[in-house]
């Protein structure tokens, strides 16, 4: 049997658990107004808030550290047997967390659920290396980081509607399993890479491998074969460009996703319900702005921008977006209004992200790719943690202004980090 367009169906199996995978982490966002007050009755809400966020740095601290463990769990093992891993280990640790009852059993859960979650993205960029030619790499990004997005649109109504019918245990229950049957048709349509793949066509197969690396670039003193160890490539300031991008623009991700549900609750006195209706909203910028980042890097470079041009260029133009947005987040009026601003925001990062998560691929090949992903997200993740510990401080009285000042400082060090440390975005030499 051979599928066209094989590789379109792998990229669609890992957005689906990149949706699961933000429904998994959204749903003690969404839950905790209603689990702080069942838990901690006699506790005041900055009390409650700070509970919220040391479990929620434990989450980030561990998310960091299954980044590093599970770029090289993907390099040894591979994409199908790496997801399998991870999206069953989180899944289970998903369910556990009906079995919580304070701060000690949500942290050991949700460390579990961080570790295992964070192979996603490491696996998501190496599976993109691998089954996509250069031209098309920052349009399928797109696609599986518009996951992140729709599950977040998916999730917060999800999560209240189901208030309604189940308490937040079974919750928990019933989203764990969605993980574990997203393995029956992973497992059965990921057989292997595109090289050896059954049901692949020949001319799938040769398209996917040609275009693995820019021909254009790839000369004598140019090796596309160049896969450093750790040493050598932290010795690359491409590569500390592509780290400190990361922990740069990362943390405005995590504050909207952190943070959305609390907000609402604490500056406009929502419940539950009510952030369902208002919640999912700044995801749709988000999802719109991961098609847009892909499609318009896809578009320059058909039209015959280098990678270089290109990948500046949509990076620049998302944390432009991005600055203006953050600031105006200071004074927004009506809840209706902030969330729009909110989508504009996440418009502006998902433009960018997906650029910035190819790079890893555009620099080097083989088995660096997925270590200098990891590598990424390990620093993304202790950027995010950083600032989400900082934030019940940052926020005392209901006043986030101070949170969304910083976010918009993080954005100028994002777009720096790749205008001054990766000069040129061709495959990265040994260094003589």
């Amino acid at each position: 049997m051979k599928v066209n367009g094989l590789r379109w169906w792998i990229v669609g199996l890992i957005a689906l658990a990149t949706v699961i995978n933000y429904i998994d982490r959204q749903s003690l966002n969404v839950l905790w107004p209603q689990i702080g007050q069942e838990l901690y009755p006699d506790k005041t809400s900055f009390e409650r808030k700070e509970i919220y966020a040391l479990i929620s740095i434990i989450f980030v601290f561990s998310y960091a550290f299954g980044q590093a463990i599970f770029g090289k769990i993907f390099d040894w093992i591979g994409t199908r047997l790496g997801f399998a891993i991870s999206i069953g280990v989180w899944s289970i640790a998903t369910a556990l967390h009906a079995f919580a009852s304070g701060f000690k059993s949500f942290a050991l859960f949700r460390s579990i659920l961080g570790i295992a979650e964070a192979g996603n993205w490491p696996g998501a960029t190496k599976g993109n290396a691998e089954w996509f030619p250069a031209k098309e790499r920052a349009f399928a990004q797109g696609l599986f980081n518009s996951g992140a997005s729709i599950g977040g649109i998916i999730s917060i109504p999800l999560i209240a509607f189901l208030t309604i019918y189940f308490s937040w245990q079974m919750i928990f229950v019933i989203i764990g399993i969605l993980g574990l049957l997203w393995l029956l048709p992973w497992l059965y349509i990921v057989k292997s890479g595109p090289k050896t793949h059954p049901w692949i066509t020949e001319e799938e197969k040769n398209y996917i491998l040609s275009g693995q690396v820019d021909t254009d670039l790839s000369t004598k003193d140019n090796p596309i074969t160049y896969t450093p160890d750790t040493k050598q490539l932290l010795n690359h300031k491409e590569s500390w460009g592509v780290i400190i991008s990361s922990a740069a623009i990362d943390p405005i991700w995590w504050l909207f996703v952190f943070w959305i549900p609390i907000y609402l609750s604490e500056v406009y006195g929502m419940d539950v319900k009510a952030i369902g209706i208002y919640g999912w909203v700044p995801y749709v910028g988000a999802m719109v702005g991961a098609w847009f980042g892909g499609l318009l890097a896809q578009n320059r470079m058909k039209a015959g921008w280098t990678v270089t041009k290109t990948r500046k260029f949509v990076i620049v133009l998302g944390c432009l977006i991005m600055l203006p947005s953050l600031l105006a987040m200071a004074n927004p009026g009506s809840a209706f209004t902030a969330v729009l601003i909110m989508a504009i925001i996440l418009f502006g990062f998902q433009t960018a992200i997906g650029n910035v998560q190819t790079l890893p691929s555009d620099l080097f090949s083989g088995k660096t790719v997925g270590s200098l992903a990891g590598f990424a997200g390990m620093a993304a993740k202790l950027a995010a943690a950083g600032l989400t510990y900082l934030v019940p401080w940052l926020t005392t009285g209901g006043n986030y202004t101070p949170a969304f000042i910083i976010g918009a400082t993080l954005a100028i060090i994002a777009m720096s980090s790749v205008l001054i440390l990766c000069p040129s975005l061709d495959p990265v030499n040994p260094k003589k």
